[in-house]
This record gives structure tokens, C-alpha cells and sequence, in this order.
């Protein structure tokens, strides 16, 4: 019995970078006068609110949104911001058709125009998750439980010492790769004295081009593929997942990749050893994801924001080299968000993903551990 091939991809998610030259105006926003006017009074709502609800208590400039040890009266910490308590009523219609275009459509968005050079580190941090109120449910991304992650190297250049180190805290290169969400979201704070450049692919372009040149790599990365958590181990669960690279379900290609947790994941006995075909997929599944025809790059700047769909994007970072000065070292702010549309994905996500329901699914839950958003990179 012959066993039919599967048919490439057809989807807006499909595309080169070459198709995508020339069109900027279509992917790219940058925030008008009105838009940023509208994010300072939203800003301004929500610190008049800390203000009401701190009763008495001495409030720092860059501590106002701290739920202070020595201040137990404050009751106002940045994760209890709503949508409605950060009104942006021109602005927030385009950010939710953002998240359509995201998730339904080509699969990326940059906005420009943050001004978080004229911002504290707890209002630039305020303000993201004010926006991002607007895309989805915000879900927590490490075993610390960070609501909002500071990409940010941690480790003075010795990240990769530990393989156990997320790449994000390190200022290595970060391999081809989705995260554990169905969108991911970056604010640029500072960038780095050199390198540091993000890139980002459709997968179902590089789905398509394995199709036709290596079809049997095709059908192996459609297989399972074992995972290591890196210690992040929600209850109940064991210390590395399943899942395949590619998953076709119900009329969508579901792409899974994380380049560096499969060898890893071989450092416990019970997982089946990569084989010499599983690696070879692994490799040309990078050179396909890193060629120029396909790459997008872009070297974020402060103010800048990248929205990208887990499920049809992958996306890395170069390695880069920091000021020698605290506050100039490269610093992003980053989100995972489940936005109320989305694929539908198999049940089998739901073992890395806590559950496959639309707008509650993703993120990192580990045992003890109550979601927070962090404003210091070390907490």
C-alpha cells in the first residue's frame, strides 16, 4: 500500500523574507502621537491608583508598584493591572488586530515608538503589561513563575557553564526555537555594545522546503521527540516532555522546536538515544530556518516591540557582547501570552502546555510557586 505524501502548506503564515521586503507598512506600527498620549494617561490611571491604595506608606519613585516587605499596607503590584484599568481606546483596537494578525495571519508584528527612555524601569515594565492586557492573558515563563521575564545576561558570560541555565539569562547565542506559549512578546530596553541580532522564520516555509528536498526528515520530525525542562518540572510531571516538531491538526501545522532541549534531554537514561536520521533532521531543519531567502532579521532598538506566534514561527539570537556599565548592559522585557483565538492543538500539548484550552493554555507552573512580575533581572 502507498503511503501518500503529505501536501505543503498553504497559509498566510507562508513566506520568505524576500517576499516580505518592501512591505514593512504591513508588519511594522509606529506609534502615533495620539497612541503614546493614550499610553501616558494610561500609565498616569494606574499610578494614581497605587497612590489611593497605598495608605500612607513612603513610595519610591521606581518602587511604586513594589509590594514592599516594610510597607504592608500597599496592596498594588503590576500583574493586578486590567485592561480596564489601562484604557487605550484608539490604540487598543489595533493592538487586539495585532494579536489576529499574529495568530491568524503572517505570524509576526513589530511596533516602534515605546518610550522607555523617558520612562523608570517600573513604568516601562507598567506599561508592557498594560499592552499586553490587550493581546491576551499573560502566562509565567520560568520556575520563578515571571509574569514578565528580563532577557538579560545574569551571568556576567558564563551562562553556559550550567546546560541547565536558561539561553535568555546568558548572553550566548541562542539557537533556532519556539517558547512555551502561543505568542512571545519582547519590549527592548537597552541593546548590547555588539551583536545581539534577532531572526525569526515561518515554519511552515521551512515545512514546505524539507518537503520537497528531504521528505524523510519531514516524516521523522513528525514522530516524537523527547525534551528536557531544564529543571522546571511542574507537579506530576517528569523531568523532560514529548512532542513532535511538526503536528498537522485540523487544518493547521503546529510547530514545536527548541534546538538545544533534545540533546540535553539525553542526559536521562530512560529516553531513547537521538539517532544519526534524527539529527540530521535537527540540522537541516537550522540550515533551512537560517537561510537568507527565508531569515528575517532585525536588531531591536529601545522603544521596539516583536510579537511572534509560537506555532508558526521560530525564531534565535545571536550572541552578543555587553557594555561594561550596569546600566547600559542589553535588557529586553519578556512576555508569554495566550490571546482568547488560537489554534486548535492536539491534547498531546496539554502535557507542556498545562492544557490545550484556548486562552488558559500555556506557561511554566511549578510546584510552590505564586506568578509574579519581577522588577529587578536578579529576583
Amino acid at each position: 500500500m502507498t503511503v501518500a505524501q503529505p501536501l505543503p502548506v498553504q497559509h498566510p503564515s507562508v513566506w520568505t523574507a524576500t517576499q516580505q521586503q518592501g512591505k514593512e507598512s504591513e508588519w511594522c506600527y509606529h506609534l502615533s502621537t495620539t497612541d503614546l498620549a493614550e499610553i501616558d494617561a494610561a500609565l498616569r490611571h494606574v499610578q494614581a491608583k497605587a497612590l489611593e491604595l497605598t495608605v500612607g506608606a513612603k513610595v519610591l519613585r521606581d518602587s511604586w508598584l513594589r509590594r514592599e516587605a516594610d510597607h504592608p499596607s500597599y496592596l498594588f503590584v503590576i500583574q493586578d493591572v486590567t485592561q480596564a484599568e489601562f484604557p487605550l481606546p484608539t490604540l487598543g483596537p489595533k493592538l487586539k488586530q495585532f494579536t489576529t494578525e499574529v495568530v491568524d495571519g503572517r505570524g509576526f508584528q513589530i511596533i516602534k515608538g515605546v518610550p522607555v527612555d523617558r520612562y523608570s524601569p517600573a513604568e516601562s515594565t507598567t506599561v508592557y503589561w498594560g499592552l499586553g492586557t490587550y493581546w491576551g492573558k499573560i502566562v509565567p515563563q520560568n520556575k520563578k513563575a515571571h509574569l514578565i521575564g528580563h532577557v538579560r545576561d545574569i551571568h556576567k558570560g558564563d551562562g553556559l557553564k550550567n546546560p541547565i541555565n536558561r539561553v535568555y539569562s546568558t548572553n550566548a547565542a541562542e539557537p533556532w526555537h519556539v517558547d512555551d506559549a502561543d505568542v512571545v512578546g519582547l519590549l527592548c530596553l537597552k541593546t548590547a555594545k555588539e551583536g545581539g541580532l534577532t531572526s525569526w522564520s515561518s515554519s511552515a516555509a521551512i515545512y514546505n522546503r524539507m518537503l520537497q528536498s528531504h521528505p524523510q526528515y519531514v516524516q521523522v520530525l513528525s514522530e516524537d521527540c523527547y525534551l528536557d525542562r531544564k529543571n522546571e518540572i511542574p507537579a506530576g510531571k517528569k523531568p523532560y516532555f514529548v512532542l513532535p516538531v511538526f503536528t498537522r491538526h485540523k487544518g493547521h501545522l503546529c510547530c514545536f522546536y527548541a534546538d538545544n532541549y533534545y540533546q540535553l534531554c539525553q542526559r536521562h537514561a530512560e529516553v531513547p538515544r537521538l539517532t544519526p536520521t534524527q539529527l540530521a533532521a535537527f540540522a537541516e531543519f537550522n540550515r533551512l530556518a537560517a537561510l537568507d531567502e527565508l531569515r528575517m532579521d532585525m536588531k531591536l532598538q529601545p522603544g521596539d516591540i516583536q510579537l511572534l506566534h509560537n506555532h508558526s514561527i521560530v525564531h534565535c539570537r545571536s550572541g552578543f557582547v555587553d557594555y561594561e556599565e550596569e546600566d547600559r548592559k542589553r535588557h529586553l522585557l519578556r512576555m508569554w501570552i495566550t490571546p482568547e483565538q488560537g489554534w486548535p492543538l492536539p491534547e498531546q500539548f496539554a502535557d507542556r502546555y498545562h492544557t490545550v484550552e484556548i486562552g488558559n493554555r500555556g506557561g511554566i507552573y511549578c510546584p510552590n510557586e505564586t506568578p509574579y512580575v519581577p522588577l529587578d533581572p536578579f529576583q
